[in-house]
């Protein structure tokens, strides 16, 4: 199984380079295809093996006594990127693409530190930054983070805050 995990996140991660780092569309799960909400939902309850934390423990691993005693840290306890991926592809499986793009949007934004994250949370709202800021925020979410949708999102909003005045001059 684990075998298996890692040829998909291969398989994955190629794909989403050949997409210009864009990620994928609608990247297979363990078994080769994209996961469904009658078959899969909750991931917890029907595909558990999936859920695993950033160094590979599942679910199972982690316990209160793997956290007291330190086996499983902090950081192993937020979601994956892949996870996101697979709650996109159950999201599309419902006809809520809508929601597929936010999951995968924050499959990026796993990348960005959270003090990072919340700096560019604060910058984003009206008369906080200027346009030049906001460029150089989308630079670099997608420079450093190869975060490419939430960088032109970014430039977006760069572009609707100055038609709409809320810059800061």
């Amino acid at each position: 199984m684990a075998q298996q995990d890692l040829i998909a996140a291969i398989v994955k991660e190629v794909l989403a380079e050949l997409n210009g780092g864009k990620g994928v569309a609608a990247a297979p799960s363990a078994n080769g295809r994209s996961l469904n909400y009658k078959s899969d939902y909750p991931l917890a309850e029907k595909r558990r093996e999936l859920v695993k934390t950033a160094s590979g423990k599942t679910l199972d691993d982690i316990t209160l006594d793997a956290v007291m005693s330190g086996a499983v840290q902090a950081d192993e306890i937020r979601i994956t990127p892949q996870t996101l991926e697979y709650q996109a592809q159950i999201s599309e499986s419902i006809g809520r693409p809508q929601l597929a793009g936010n999951m995968r949007r924050a499959g990026e934004l796993t990348r960005v530190p959270d003090e990072r994250v919340l700096a560019m949370y604060n910058a984003l709202r009206p008369n906080r930054s200027t346009k030049a800021e906001l460029l150089a925020m989308a630079d670099e979410l997608e420079n450093k983070f190869s975060a490419k949708v939430c960088a032109n999102f970014v430039r977006e909003a760069a572009g609707v805050y100055e038609a709409r005045g809320v810059l800061k001059e």
